[in-house]
């Protein structure tokens, strides 16, 4: 006989605090996407129901450090749904402070670009936010890509967001794009011997991940390229890896940026945000 909701939960996070610091949340999430149900429904009404035969399988696939993003196909970003794939970084709580200081820092942009859009949640949340505005997603996996087409798709924004397959490590990557009011990037920026989970370092894309000994490689090919991609008084908002201010800070410099740093909710550095101008560095 199959035991109730809540006695499932309860013995799947159990299994899973070897693995996870969210176990108990981790399985109120599986056992929410094995009914179908939003997770504050099934809390509030469905707890003595008989638990679902495929939860036990998601469990284990879960205990495999596999992230929940991809056994759920979601991830929430800055209050919406986004579809995720193995194609794709799964978007984290970290990036909604590169989505605040862009709305901060170009409050009415009409056009917007984002450098290695992945699941376009940086593009597309900005996009919700302002709509005003038009935005176009680069990105060079033509499977991330199609993902963000999706997401698009879903979010109804489809005839605002144009996502185009280019790669800024080739010539000519820049051609017919145009210049915009605001660039964004989360581009890659972990060095390629770190130390990571086994649940990003097993399952997200690593050319998604990885740019070279530093880590800065790609922020080294971008940057001193902004320029051309920005309209007179536009901005630049840069992710960056908590160690990685003050040296990503020095060739925003060097490519004639005033710098402003932006940290995350946790206080770590997380975003640069470039202008051209009489911007003055701060904190």
């Amino acid at each position: 006989m199959s035991c109730d909701i809540a006695t499932a939960l309860r013995d799947a996070a159990t299994q899973l605090a070897a693995t996870s610091d969210t176990a108990r949340l981790d399985a109120e999430l599986l056992m929410a996407h094995a009914l179908g149900l939003t997770r504050s429904d099934m809390l509030l009404r469905h707890m003595r129901e008989p638990a679902p035969e495929g939860f036990a399988a998601l469990v284990e696939r879960r205990a495999a450090h596999e992230p929940i993003a991809h056994i759920t196909g979601e991830q929430e970003f800055y209050g919406r749904s986004f579809a995720v794939t193995p194609d794709t970084l799964v978007p984290r709580g970290d990036s909604e402070c590169v989505v605040d200081a862009a709305l901060e820092a170009v409050p009415d942009a009409r056009s917007i670009i984002d450098l290695g859009t992945g699941t376009g949640c940086l593009l597309l949340t900005l996009l919700a936010e302002r709509p005003q505005a038009t935005g176009v997603g680069v990105e060079r996996s033509d499977r991330a890509r199609a993902v963000a087409v999706g997401n698009a798709r879903a979010l109804g924004l489809s005839g605002r967001a144009d996502m185009v397959a280019r790669d800024w490590t080739r010539d000519g990557w820049r051609d017919g794009l145009g210049r915009f009011d605001l660039v964004i990037s989360n581009p890659p920026y972990v060095e390629a011997e770190a130390a990571l989970q086994p649940d990003v370092r097993d399952y997200e894309p690593g050319e998604a991940l990885f740019a070279g000994p530093d880590g800065l490689e790609d922020y080294r090919l971008l940057v001193p390229q902004l320029p051309a991609l920005l309209l007179p008084g536009g901005v630049a908002v840069l992710e960056i890896g908590a160690a990685q201010d003050v040296a990503v800070t020095q060739l925003a410099v060097d490519a004639g940026f005033a710098v402003t740093l932006r940290r995350d909710l946790g206080g770590r550095p997380r975003a640069l945000v470039l202008r051209h101008g009489d911007a003055r560095p701060g904190n």
